[in-house]
């Protein structure tokens, strides 16, 4: 009985130690094939299944994450095209969502769509990523925004935080640029694609954005369970960041990156401000993000 009685609470230890970590992501990963006609689809459910397991089931980092503290992300794979039965092409759609301290919210990270994902997949192939060795342009994309989430995410949570994984999603980059096949990574092909997304996370001109990102979420967000008006105010003290960036970096994909994962919530946000408050909100958000008057309007009342 003695035995018994000092084996079952280790066994309960190690049960319940499992469940308290787990992996940093929780993922959902779908492909939509509707615009494939006329051939088996069944391969579509094979790599959906793959790619699941793929993200899921893999440490990316060194860090301790809580079940409660998993990053919800999807990732939405479009297929255009399949010129043959082992090629296509396709746009990927990804979303990422962290929780906010001591709330059932959950704030958006990223909301990005890559229209430039044309890959090689062959039926029951093993997804492996190895650092520093590509296998493929589709593996490489998703690790890339794998590294992206996870920056975001850390950066939020401290200064600077995020830094390792953005070296890690640069790294990639650099690596896809030697395969002449791959598409998305090559600079100046856009400012909107993985070169040009990593590239603003790494350099120096970003680095108010990212001290900026820290406080929207850690010292606004994260305090807004216990005192709304200060998190409020710490959160509108800290967007001039923008316009900076924008002064210096006019077509920086950060600027559409917060746009589109944080505007709305800013002006919900700014919907317990002050009429001063929202009028000076609707002033200086309009002049960083002329095209979006529409999304703004709610400051204007």
């Amino acid at each position: 009985m003695k035995i018994l009685k000092v084996i079952i609470p280790i066994l309960l230890f190690c049960f319940t130690s499992s469940l308290a970590e787990a992996q940093e992501l929780n993922a959902k990963i779908t492909i939509n094939s509707d615009k494939i006609q006329g051939a088996s689809k069944q391969v579509f459910t094979t790599l959906q299944n793959a790619l699941m397991e793929f993200v899921n089931n893999k440490k990316w980092t060194d860090a301790t994450f809580g079940v409660n503290e998993r990053i919800d992300c999807t990732m939405n794979i479009i297929i255009n095209e399949r010129p043959t039965d082992d090629s296509f092409k396709a746009e990927l759609q990804i979303q990422a969502r962290r929780p906010v301290f001591n709330s059932s919210y959950t704030t958006t990270l990223l909301n990005f769509r890559d229209t430039q994902l044309d890959f090689n997949y062959v039926e029951f192939e093993q997804l492996v990523y190895t650092e520093n060795t590509l296998e493929n342009n589709l593996t490489a994309a998703i690790v890339f925004y794998i590294y992206v989430i996870l920056g975001l995410d850390f950066d939020s949570f401290s200064p600077s935080g995020g830094t390792a994984f953005f070296q890690q999603a640069m790294q990639i980059v650099n690596l896809a640029q030697s395969e002449s096949s791959w598409n998305g990574w090559k600079p100046f092909d856009s400012q909107r694609n993985r070169h040009a997304l990593a590239t603003a996370l790494t350099e120096s001109a970003s680095e108010g954005f990212r001290s900026m990102w820290y406080t929207y979420h850690r010292k606004g967000l994260d305090e807004m369970a216990a005192n709304a008006d200060r998190g409020r105010t710490t959160i509108i003290s800290s967007l001039p960041a923008l316009q900076e960036l924008k002064s210096s970096r006019p077509s920086s994909v950060l600027l559409s990156v917060f746009s589109d994962a944080k505007l709305d919530e800013l002006v919900a946000i700014y919907s317990k401000a002050t009429m001063q408050e929202k009028q000076e909100g609707y002033k200086y958000l309009s002049e960083v993000y002329p095209a979006e008057s529409t999304r703004l309007e709610p400051l204007k009342k």
